[in-house]
């Protein structure tokens, strides 16, 4: 996907995680969408840097990256967020488009699911909003796992 998918992708989900922490609407869920929504949006654009150096979709798009900017806020204290737009960058790039990631680099083998368009597409913003709201369903049921549970127990009659 483009910049534009990206932000479009991170904005978004910062919006519905700023609802699915606080689901009331009232100032706390908006001082939410902008705590959560910068640091996404930044780790969104973040992976691209690679398009100036290095090799893209395989220097900055990799699990290794991840990792360490999933850990850099349990050493340092501050971009707690920027983890998920980074993943949310991968994870569009990987739904959304044909071509695959180079999880493992420097092992350059590319793995991609067998579905996407491609970057230049007239349906990439259907595809993008797509992806977003399956983003937002997989976070939301982390979040509210234990409704989930008690829900699917009653359900049964359990």
């Amino acid at each position: 996907m483009n910049r534009k998918e990206h932000v479009l992708n991170a904005a978004l989900l910062a919006i519905g995680l700023g609802y699915v922490l606080h689901p009331s609407g009232d100032t706390t869920t908006f001082y939410t969408i902008i705590e959560v929504g910068v640091p996404v949006i930044l780790g969104a654009l973040f992976p691209d840097v690679d398009t100036a150096f290095g090799k893209h979709r395989k220097t900055l798009h990799n699990l290794p990256v991840l990792g360490l900017f999933y850990v850099f806020p349990m050493v340092f204290g501050n971009l707690e967020f920027v983890w998920i737009g980074v993943l949310t960058h991968y994870a569009l790039d990987m739904l959304g488009s044909k071509r695959g990631l180079a999880w493992f680099y420097p092992y350059e083998k590319e793995f991609g699911a067998p579905f996407g368009v491609s970057v230049s597409s007239k349906h990439a913003s259907m595809v993008t909003l797509l992806v977003t709201a399956f983003e937002i369903s997989v976070a939301a049921l982390f979040v509210h796992r234990q409704f989930v549970v008690d829900a699917s127990l009653s359900a049964i009659g359990v």
